[in-house]
């Protein structure tokens, strides 16, 4: 048995791991690698002498996939065109909340052909042609969809003679799994445990991330694995806090850069919560995405696999995302019309990094505002917009127009799907230091996962490897 590190070794994002047992070839994960667009935009093949993958598509026989943010799902249509013929098997959520992103990704990836079609440039057109091929459209999302095995939580499911599969919940999204595999090789039973992202406890609407059992080999993500969150409020009392003083005590407008699938979802169950239970002032609240209210109701059709707080809250309230003052904005007409609403409000638009979606346009119009508040709630790349909101930049360009930065720019941790380092370290521990023969560090920048290294050796477990991009171990 051996296994390669294809994707998120020593960076976060473009997560896939191929594991070869004999000739039976099963891909974990297969993720968009949003950091190769770093270099001019550009988003070349990984190895162009075989296509768009450093393997043949077709020779794999199986994809197992933990969840579905797109640096873990979003190349999964570009392994059929290249292809792959196999079956995903994944919970029924990330199914569900896979087709989703996956449409949106297709629908953007049309439009940036398009608008390269209509350029009479040379240099566009021989840009454009080396974006159709990097680029899936819808015909490739529905074929991957097609292919999808919903596998139900905690169960094993038998892949082939030798080898089995379990997913166990990770928290962190709604369907998101640690998933083992069990394997007879040569006589001897092996066992790896592929992370996933981990959630962290008592999150929104989620389930705690649930215990693994004892394997032989821990691949680990390692996102936070050099800081701890920062804020130690519940969700409630910091959203309450951050909404009394932009809010209620003046008249300002707050404006919340958010994830659409994934974090809207626990920031309307949060606001729902504080109106429902808190007695809040009816401050108007407007979801200003698409994606956000499509994601949503597929958080409404598996009620059932949320926390027990979410499911009584659901039977209490009949409802999860519903209050009073509360509109989704469909239409691009209503979300700029939202910007002549002159009451104070809450606005929820895609996004969480400010980088792309219609968060600009409502930044844009709110930045010099001194009445007006943006509220960071999670992670922003470097060189996003986001970013530079929270390194202080006095002065911002968004779609070439240059805009003061007049308006308030505030942080918050708790809605942060991933757990930090004490959450990494529990989730380790659940394996024996004695029989946990060795633990691979993926997915974080390459400091957090040397920190996260040396204080696993700290504690006991010093087989700690952070392997390379494309690095083979023999298991």
């Amino acid at each position: 048995m051996k296994v390669s590190f294809l994707g998120a070794a020593r960076q976060v994002t473009g997560s896939m791991y191929l594991l070869e047992i004999d000739d039976y070839r099963i891909l974990v994960d297969c993720g968009s690698d949003l950091e190769r667009s770093k270099t001019n935009g550009q988003a070349a093949p990984i190895t162009p002498q075989t296509g768009f993958f450093p393997f043949e598509a077709s020779s794999i026989n199986v994809v197992l996939l933990t969840h579905a943010h797109v640096d873990h799902s979003g190349n999964l249509p570009n392994l059929f065109r290249e292809g792959y013929e196999g079956q995903i098997l994944c919970t029924e959520p990330t199914f569900a909340l896979t087709n989703v992103l996956l449409k949106d990704a297709a629908s953007l990836n049309q439009k940036r052909i398009n608008e390269l079609n209509a350029s009479k440039k040379q240099r566009v057109k021989d840009r454009q042609a080396q974006m159709q091929k990097d680029l899936f459209l819808d015909r490739q999302v529905r074929e991957a969809m097609e292919n999808v095995v919903p596998i139900a939580f905690n169960r094993k499911f038998r892949l082939t003679d030798g080898i089995d599969v379990t997913f166990i919940p990770a928290g962190h999204l709604l369907g998101a799994a640690h998933i083992v595999i069990n394997v007879v090789e040569n006589g001897e039973q092996k066992s790896i445990c592929f992370s996933g992202d981990i959630g962290r406890k008592n999150y929104p609407l989620l389930v705690d991330p649930a215990p693994v059992p004892p394997v032989d080999y821990l691949i680990c993500e390692s996102t936070y694995g050099n800081r701890l969150h920062e804020n130690h409020m519940s969700p409630e009392d910091a959203l309450a806090d951050v909404i009394q003083r932009t809010c209620i005590d003046i008249p300002g407008r707050l404006i919340i850069p958010s994830f659409s699938v994934g974090r809207t979802q626990a920031l309307l169950y949060t606001l729902n919560r504080l109106y429902t239970e808190r007695d809040f002032p009816p401050i108007r609240v407007f979801s200003d995405s698409p994606m956000a209210f499509e994601s949503s109701k597929i958080y409404l059709q598996h009620v059932k696999m949320l926390s027990g707080e979410a499911k009584a809250f659901y039977k209490e309230n009949e409802a999860l995302f519903d209050f009073q003052n509360f509109q989704f904005l469909e239409s691009s007409k209503a979300s700029k019309a939202v910007s002549n609403f002159g009451e104070p409000c809450i606005i929820i638009s895609s996004s969480g990094m400010v980088q792309g979606g219609r968060v600009e346009y409502h930044v844009a119009e709110n930045i010099s505002n001194p009445y007006s508040t943006i509220l960071i709630i999670g992670y922003c790349a470097e060189g996003t917009l986001g970013w530079r909101l929270l390194n202080g930049q006095q002065t911002l360009s968004i779609k070439g127009k240059d805009h003061q930065v007049l308006a308030n720019i505030e942080k918050v941790d708790v809605f942060s799907g991933h757990g930090d380092r004490d959450d990494l370290l529990n989730f380790v521990s659940m394996q024996s230091p004695e029989t946990l023969k060795r633990i691979f560090l993926v997915h974080g920048e390459f400091d957090s996962m040397e920190a996260f290294r040396d204080t696993l050796a700290e504690t006991g477990y010093p087989q700690v490897v952070i392997p390379k991009k494309g690095e083979t171990f023999d298991l």
